[in-house]
């Protein structure tokens, strides 16, 4: 199986905001006035350019346009609720805020089959009844080369619904703690951790149950992961939030932001330039609202292309 790929997909948003049902445990959210029609424009224009940037890197990008009704403020983080795989199953996953099951939509795998091979389809969405969650590739990081899920586990990733998919899926888990400054849940694995094909972003200060650290990195050693160890500073600057993908020439490419990029220190910008090309994208308003960054932005398709 292939860890990363040269396809994507992004949700070009029509009614990006603030999101107050998603604030109640994303402590990455800055809430503030606001004028909603400047902040909508705003992320159009950082969207925008992030696409025209991938695709100037020969990435393909897969972009649906968000309906305007009903309203999806979040609509523009598509991993949270759905992932593709390289065998052709299409999986979708119960999401915490109800604001955002709306942003599932069965007419955008219709759209993308035109093009690929969906040949599963999966849901967990049913688990929303028990208020149990589990939101994607937010809440789970695949190693897909050793089919090892890592999750850390809070009120959006249930370790219940998380056995159901490693069992269904064939996956090895790790779940574990992870805990920012107030010692409150990290609400997603991926702002914590990012891995790529050779090395594994990840801060290790907020894992504190010191058998679970442990765990995690004799995994990452023998999987071949080198660690970048990022602090909490860096963590909150979106330094966990990053995606390698490749492009139609094979080459590697590791997107960030520029908040994530300005982060980090010289010895770790060398270490990872080593390992793939860096590529740091400017999105300040869909970072500081939307309390995501890139990585969210990305759903990655591993579908088979129709011949």
């Amino acid at each position: 199986m292939r860890q990363i790929t040269d396809k994507i997909m992004m949700i070009r948003p029509a009614s990006f905001q603030f999101n107050n049902e998603t604030a109640a445990n994303n402590a990455f959210q800055t809430a503030g006035d606001y004028d909603s029609e400047a902040i909508k424009a705003k992320a159009i224009e950082e969207f925008d350019a992030m696409v025209a940037l991938l695709r100037s890197k020969n990435i393909t990008v897969e972009v649906i346009q968000d309906t305007a009704e009903p309203a999806k403020p979040d609509a523009i983080f598509p991993n949270n609720w759905i992932s593709f795989h390289q065998d052709g199953t299409v999986v979708t996953y119960p999401m915490y805020a109800e604001n955002r099951r709306i942003e599932r939509r069965e007419d955008i795998i219709d759209t993308l089959g035109q093009k690929y091979q969906v040949s599963k389809r999966y849901t967990f969405d049913y688990y929303e009844e028990e208020n149990r969650f589990l939101e994607g590739t937010g809440s789970m990081l695949f190693d897909r080369e050793h089919n090892i899920v890592y999750a850390c586990l809070s009120p959006r990733t249930d370790i219940v619904v998380l056995e159901k998919y490693s069992v269904l899926m064939g996956a090895k888990k790790i779940a574990f703690r992870s805990v920012d400054r107030e010692g409150q849940d990290i609400y997603h694995t991926n702002v914590m951790m990012a891995l790529g094909i050779d090395f594994c972003v990840i801060c290790l200060e907020s894992i504190k149950n010191e058998v679970e650290k442990k765990e995690i990195l004799e995994s990452l050693e023998v999987t071949g992961k080198q660690v970048v160890d990022i602090t909490y500073d860096q963590m909150e600057n979106f330094a966990g939030n990053m995606l390698q993908v490749s492009n139609g020439n094979g080459e590697r490419y590791l997107i960030l932001s520029q908040a994530a990029y300005d982060s980090l220190t010289t010895d770790q910008v060398n270490t990872l330039s080593e390992l793939t090309n860096i590529l740091p994208i400017p999105i300040t308003t869909i970072e500081t609202l939307g309390g995501g960054s890139v990585r969210c932005m990305m759903a990655e398709v591993f579908l088979p292309v129709l011949s």
